[in-house]
């Protein structure tokens, strides 16, 4: 339905542009910083610590068996309270994990909690953080975001917390004295620091799970139409540029809008069925491609680095996430020319940083390897993009945070991908199991294809 709006309203009755979203965005940080500075550590824990290889990847997993649980409790929660007390509440959870990792270098069994607990905070502040960066990038707190703008802006905080997380905890454990405490402060620092901004943004839901009221523009959202929009139409048109509010009729729904919200097919349901077909299958391989890069292929490449095996891995865990932050401009152009292409060409990117890091570990090539996780660091960054710009097209405001959540549950069953190959490696070759990994990849690519090429039922 299209309609008219009233005319402009006077320049001194239109809310100031705020970038609250800045202030949520450190949330993400922290989120990313907390799950990566562990990873850099792995080769540390096991020559001092003297733990087996297969602990510290159990160790790297369990993460996610901590991860799951609070993004499902995390996005509920986070849509009847509000997205700022579970944020606080996810924050204090995750400081009290690295505590006990900290303590983990005198009692290594606090290891296991302190990992757990980890994933629990970081969970809830994915599903909560993602939902409120995406609610402070649209009407009424941002009136100049273009389409897509809040996804990346996650995906650019989260990948720059776990670009910086890793490096950092690598750069001290490799120099600075008690390595396995003092890599831990600066998380506990940002923790701090990124409270005290969410403290400063504004809560943009209320109760129950309903939008937040704020000011003069969201009674014009709600006013400006003959009756209430459906769902999907507000989600798609709450991302539009300055003034279309009050100059211009209201927006179509853009092409990934219209392909889960057809006219035979009702809101409620269509995202869901949206959702299982596009975004589902893609999830996985979100993490899939950086856990490989984090975890296993450093200790498989690393034996002609005596003596600098932690600041390799401190290196790679920069440059896995980092690729992901400088593939966003990308991103952002294969978004606007077809729905699927950000998904097609990030598992393309997966494939081709598994082929890679086979070559790498065959030959035991550090530098190939590096290579390698720069590849697979580009597929996580296209993959992760592909799918918050979906979930926030697809899901109505009352349940974004849920569906957010549903989507970092299935990425990160890609963190169990490290425990798998080790697993697998006692039989087989460890490159022979990253090229049988290419397959479910590319069966994955093939699906995406065939199911983007006709609308969603």
């Amino acid at each position: 339905m299209t309609t008219t709006a009233p005319p402009t309203a006077p320049l001194a009755c239109r809310p100031p542009l705020h970038r609250h979203w800045l202030r949520s965005g450190w949330v993400m940080t922290a989120s990313g910083w907390s799950a990566n500075q562990f990873s850099a550590l792995l080769g540390a824990y096991h020559s001092d610590l003297g733990l087996t290889a297969a602990t510290t990847t159990a160790l790297f997993g369990i993460y996610v068996l901590g991860l799951i649980p609070g993004l499902l409790l995390g996005g509920p929660a986070a849509d009847r309270r509000g997205r700022r007390p579970v944020v606080f509440v996810a924050l204090v959870v995750s400081a009290l994990a690295t505590v006990l990792l900290m303590a983990g270098s005198a009692a290594t069994g606090l290891l296991w909690p302190g990992r757990f607990l980890t994933g629990i905070g970081a969970g809830a502040l994915l599903s909560a953080g993602s939902a409120w960066i995406k609610e402070l990038s649209s009407p009424p707190y941002d009136t100049v975001a273009t389409g897509g703008a809040a996804a990346r802006r996650s995906g650019l905080f989260l990948s720059a917390g776990f670009a910086t997380g890793g490096l950092v905890a690598a750069l001290i454990a490799q120099w600075a004295p008690a390595p396995m405490i003092t890599a831990y402060l600066p998380h506990l620092v940002l923790s701090v620091a990124a409270a005290l901004l969410a403290a400063r943004a504004p809560e943009t839901a209320c109760p129950g799970g309903r939008l937040a009221p704020s000011g003069h523009l969201a009674t014009t959202l709600t006013t400006v139409s003959d009756g209430p929009a459906p769902a999907g139409e507000r989600s798609a048109a709450s991302e539009g540029p300055a003034g279309e509010w009050t100059t211009a009729p209201v927006r179509p729904m853009p092409e990934r809008a219209l392909a889960s919200h057809g006219p035979t097919t009702a809101p409620s349901t269509a995202p869901g069925t949206a959702f299982r077909r596009l975004v589902a299958p893609v999830a996985p391989w979100v993490f899939v491609a950086p856990s490989i890069a984090l975890a296993t292929l450093p200790g498989l490449v690393d034996a002609r680095l005596t003596g600098w095996q932690t600041a390799y891995a401190g290196i790679v865990t920069a440059v896995t996430p980092g690729t992901g932050l400088l593939v966003a401009p990308l991103a952002r152009r294969l978004a606007a020319r077809h729905r699927i292409a950000t998904a097609v060409a990030g598992l393309a990117a997966v494939i081709l940083g598994l082929l890679l890091a086979a070559f790498a570990v065959a030959r035991v090539r550090p530098d190939a390897a590096l290579l390698a996780s720069a590849v697979l660091g580009a597929g996580y960054g296209l993959c992760v993009a592909y799918g918050l710009t979906e979930v926030a097209a697809l899901a109505p405001p009352d349940r974004l945070a849920r569906l957010t959540a549903r989507f970092w549950a299935l990425c990160y069953l890609g963190f169990c991908t490290p425990y798998a190959i080790t697993l697998l490696s006692g039989p087989f070759a460890p490159a022979t199991v990253l090229l049988a990994a290419v397959l479910p990849a590319a069966a994955t690519l093939m699906l995406i294809v065939l199911r983007g090429a006709r609308p969603t039922a």
